[in-house]
């Protein structure tokens, strides 16, 4: 069975992602799967998608805003449209998603299991006790508008839902992973995170159990018209319960220093100037974006092979690529496109029993971990200047414009 494994709130962002960098987010996406994947199986990857530190990493480093709820919907788009092409070799699928399609998640179940021979009834049940749960069982404000149900042939999954709540501006996202639940109903939950948000009933708990079975009582013995006026009388009230660990996103848009371990950074960049030279000699003669890049591929690296505590400072992902309303800074379409072509190349090279290049990745994960302790660097707010400066060098590209073409007409 399967398990809430936690959650995140995020301010409410609209907009949509462009298309120049939707088509990007696909390729990128669907290479780290295909990464995790080689190294780790598709278990882990189902994993990952429940941590939900490394899935807000893992779209800030796809060029999303890092902070926003939009990060959700467009990665859990990103993957269907990434791994489509992919999934009969992988055997990974996306269901679901925004709206309309949430709604779509148990006919593709079902049109799925006559394909892989997996329980689709099960699958189905399971994705709306998930809805219901966190829907109903956890009344905590906020509405579910997204519903993303990821499934192997084996019949394993991964939820990755959100809700909203209008009034405060504010998403919640909830994730779930079917691994060592024994209840959808009794603490299916490993943590819930959020701000407080007032007092929030949470009838998942172990210790609502018998609130469960009262309710139920009350409502098979006196019907709901009794039970209002009986509540009309009621004055005690009942404290709170305790609220479970949670991850909280800052409403600010620009990356600070707060939002980044430094030390981690400054190993990033250390290890990409010590690598470079030996295992990307190559890319390194690519005019402008080569050390870059390199930069790049050491924290896509750390996305496919860290650990979950290597992700609490999910902001600092966002530096690889940018982000598309220019926080940190304009997404450097040079580099990302440059970051692609050598993933894609060291994937592809990896099916034919050719692992260098993805060895080479894994050891630019393992120098920067290994630097970062005693490596100095720029500080974040003389390394974002530094990035917004050679933005359109690098083909710098927002929801603005071009920064070339922004730069040229406010030279006028």
């Amino acid at each position: 069975m399967a398990r809430r494994t936690g959650s995140a709130d995020l301010p409410l962002h609209g907009g949509r992602v462009p298309a120049w960098l939707g088509v990007r987010m696909s390729s990128l996406g669907a290479i780290i799967t295909q990464a995790i994947v080689h190294h780790y199986g598709r278990d882990e990857f189902l994993s990952r998608l429940s941590h939900p530190f490394w899935f807000q990493s893992f779209g800030a480093v796809m060029g999303m805003d890092w902070h926003s709820s939009g990060i959700t919907t467009s990665v859990i788009g990103a993957l269907k449209r990434g791994l489509k092409p992919l999934e009969r070799e992988l055997g990974i699928h996306v269901c679901g998603g925004r709206g309309q399609h949430s709604r779509k998640t148990p006919d593709e179940l079902r049109l799925l299991g006559e394909r892989t021979g997996f329980d689709a009834p099960r699958l189905v049940r399971a994705s709306r006790l998930v809805a219901k749960v966190d829907s109903a069982a956890v009344q905590d404000g906020f509405d579910l508008y997204l519903h993303g149900f990821f499934v192997t042939d084996d019949g394993k999954w991964t939820v990755v839902q959100q809700g909203m709540n209008g009034d405060k501006r504010q998403a919640r996202r909830y994730h779930w992973h079917s691994e060592q639940l024994e209840s959808f109903v009794d603490q299916p939950h490993s943590a819930i995170d959020g701000p407080a948000q007032g007092e929030i009933v949470n009838l998942t708990d172990r210790r609502a159990a018998s609130s469960r079975s009262a309710q139920l009582e009350l409502l098979s013995e006196m019907g709901p018209d009794r039970i209002v006026n009986e509540l009309a009388v009621i004055e005690r009230k009942e404290p709170a319960q305790a609220l479970l660990p949670h991850l909280v996103m800052p409403a600010h848009h620009d990356v600070r220093s707060s939002d980044v371990f430094s030390r981690r950074l400054h190993g990033t960049l250390a290890a990409a100037a010590e690598r470079g030279p030996v295992d990307f000699p190559e890319l390194l003669l690519t005019p402008g974006v080569g050390l870059r890049t390199v930069r790049s591929l050491a924290m896509v690296a750390e996305v496919v092979h860290g650990a979950p505590y290597r992700f609490t400072d999910p902001a600092r992902f966002s530096l690889a690529h940018g982000g598309k309303d220019r926080h940190p800074y304009p997404v450097p379409i040079k580099v990302y496109d440059e970051t692609i072509r050598v993933l894609k190349s060291a994937v592809q090279n990896a099916k034919l029993g050719r692992d260098e290049e993805m060895q080479a990745l894994k050891r630019l994960d393992d120098q920067s971990r290994r630097l970062e302790r005693s490596a100095a660097g720029p500080s974040l707010d003389a390394f974002i200047a530094g990035e917004r400066a050679a933005s359109p060098q690098l083909g710098g590209r927002s929801v603005f414009g071009w920064e070339a073409e922004l730069k040229a007409v406010k030279g006028k």
